[in-house]
């Protein structure tokens, strides 16, 4: 398996994107993430997003993405949502998976039946 470079949408986030005004009472763009409105989870040790990269079986156009990346959600609310409020779920983004080889079925076994047959008998040669 090769690295894999992901790129996450927040803005795409529930309520995140705000202006805030500084000290100096500048303006400056911030993004803030609403927990309970996101459905974070949160552990002992941080706050987590929980993403599923979704693999791109039929891909189109020039794009070298071979994910794309979605929001789990906890089972109890999956299952009190419409089939429409599933489907509206956002991309959060999108993954590339670099230096990626598929198997290779047409190869045989590292091991010949004669290699196993040699090694069997050479067994029988042992000083113990």
């Amino acid at each position: 398996m090769g690295n894999i470079s992901i790129k996450l949408n927040l803005k795409q986030l529930k309520h995140v994107e705000r202006e805030m005004t500084k000290k100096n009472g500048k303006k400056t763009r911030c993004i803030v993430i609403p927990v309970d409105e996101n459905n974070l989870y949160e552990g002992d040790k941080g706050t987590y997003l929980d993403i599923t990269a979704i693999e791109l079986k039929n891909k189109t156009g020039d794009s070298k993405d071979t994910h794309l990346l979605k929001q789990n959600i906890p089972k109890e609310l999956y299952e009190i949502m419409s089939e429409e409020e599933r489907k509206s779920m956002p991309i959060l983004g999108n993954a590339i998976q670099w230096g990626r080889r598929e198997p290779d079925t047409n190869t045989s076994d590292q091991f010949s039946d004669s290699a196993v047959d040699n090694y069997e008998e050479d067994q029988d040669d042992l000083p113990f």
